[in-house]
């Protein structure tokens, strides 16, 4: 353990806090001489095995990222035409899937229409095991592909559990303000509490956690939070 993260996990000194404490901790824990992310780390008490108990969706963050999203569209004709206008980074068809057969994947998002899916399916265990993959439930197989650009550019996030039943979002960067990271991640927690399966028993939000990319993890009272956000 080096000397800084000591020196940031020495500010930690409560086992939880406040959403409102937690934004201002985790600025003040940061060490890194980049702008490192703030994420919110959530481990909820579902079987990701059983498909009625699959937590995913998206939701927009009021202050957005504070990341660069870099967009690639997968359409013909006119929704090729629609994404371009829209400001998307890269716009095709088999061009662009024949460039990420072959290994290119410099991108963060990537929408497709309907009708193109069958082609992009075939791209399974290169986008899949890299959270690339479209998929209808979070907006990204959709003919309005102008309008998925704009909500991702607002700061759309997508969130899905694991196999283990974690969930991790980014919430915003460490030169946000306080405030915009509590909005944020109070954003984030609204919406995975909407999402709670019905057939999901027992306490839903385990523990939640901030924390920024080479900080500590600054553990948050959830059920203060819960009350909150309702």
């Amino acid at each position: 353990m080096g000397k800084k993260f000591e020196s940031a996990l020495a500010k930690v000194t409560k086992p939880f806090y406040s959403l409102d404490e937690a934004s201002d901790l985790v600025k003040q824990a940061a060490f890194a001489k980049f702008d490192e992310t703030v994420e919110m780390s959530l481990c909820l008490g579902v079987e990701p095995k059983r498909a009625d108990q699959m937590v995913r969706g998206t939701t927009v963050l009021p202050h957005g990222t504070g990341k660069k999203t870099r967009i690639l569209v997968i359409a013909k004709g006119e929704k090729e035409q629609e994404a371009r206008e829209a400001g998307a980074d890269y716009v095709g068809s088999d061009d662009l899937l024949q460039k990420i057969q072959d290994g290119w994947l410099d991108f963060d998002s990537m929408i497709a229409t309907p009708d193109m899916m069958g082609a992009v399916g075939r791209m399974g265990k290169v986008l899949g095991p890299r959270g690339l993959m479209p998929n209808p439930k979070t907006g990204t197989v959709t003919f309005e592909v102008g309008k998925a650009i704009q909500e991702i550019r607002k700061g759309r996030v997508e969130y899905k559990v694991d196999k283990a039943g974690n969930i991790h979002v980014p919430v915003g960067k460490v030169s946000f303000q306080g405030q915009q990271i509590k909005e944020n991640a109070q954003s984030v927690f609204d919406a995975i509490l909407k999402a709670k399966p019905s057939s999901s028993k027992g306490k839903y939000v385990k523990s939640a956690t901030l924390s920024s990319t080479m900080g500590p993890g600054i553990h948050l009272d959830s059920a203060a939070i819960a009350k909150q956000v309702g």
